[in-house]
């Protein structure tokens, strides 16, 4: 008969513990793509999802339970300004990593977003392992900013890619105003362009502020007289 085995005498000392994970807040307000983004996030070793948003309001309230490392931002949400949402989680948390992660990746918006603070831009095309890479940036210590959107959408040489139109508008914003001033809607719009309808919404916000504006209408007649778009009734650029 074998005898017992006894213990070994413990020596006060932990086991040693491997890195804490990397705990991520996913804020997108199209249930789908965020469930199917935490499910590929969920796979990756030393990745913890502590909490999913669908609002920019409800995104700043997780973020103060949760206390997340990472959080993975999409802009075009309800109740989400981006400057004043990326103002407010970090104020709250300084040290949390925002890593927007978008369709727009217009080059204003781009440059404001990275001046605020946020970590990433990272347009929705990107792939699994560029997306994995930079979640995983914290781990590695690097205190870098990652950015892969369309070419031209920051600078080019340390200029801007595409020169400001008249009234301050960009080219986007201009299309914009062209198939507005043809009685599309903000869904038609979005179809027509290839972007979200939030985003369209964010883009006429920009005209009325940059022409002054107090309608669709009014946003139109004042792009005719700065003759960025033909007159009405006149024949589209498209």
């Amino acid at each position: 008969m074998t005898a017992p085995v006894a213990p070994e005498p413990s020596t006060g000392v932990p086991a040693a513990e491997g890195p804490a994970a990397v705990r991520i807040l996913v804020a997108d307000d199209h249930t789908l793509l965020r469930e199917a983004l935490c499910e590929l996030l969920a796979t990756e070793p030393g990745f913890e999802v502590v909490a999913q948003a669908g609002t920019g309001t409800e995104t700043v309230a997780l973020a103060a339970r949760h206390r997340p490392d990472v959080l993975l931002l999409d802009i075009e949400m309800p109740e989400n300004d981006p400057p004043v949402t990326v103002r407010r989680l970090l104020a709250q948390q300084p040290e949390l990593r925002i890593i927007v992660l978008s369709m727009d990746d217009g080059r204003r918006l781009v440059q404001e977003l990275l001046a605020l603070g946020v970590c990433g831009y990272l347009h929705k095309s990107v792939s699994r392992q560029t997306l994995v890479s930079t979640v995983r940036q914290r781990d590695e210590g690097k205190h870098t900013v990652t950015v892969s959107v369309s070419p031209g959408s920051v600078w080019q040489g340390g200029e801007a890619a595409d020169d400001e139109l008249p009234g301050g508008l960009s080219q986007r914003e201009v299309e914009v105003l062209e198939w507005t001033a043809q009685a599309l809607s903000n869904r038609q719009i979005a179809s027509r362009l290839g972007i979200t309808e939030g985003t369209v919404k964010r883009h006429l916000r920009n005209i009325f502020g940059k022409l002054d504006a107090v309608s669709r209408i009014d946003a139109v007649n004042k792009a005719v007289e700065l003759e960025l778009i033909p007159p009405l009734g006149g024949r589209s650029r498209r």
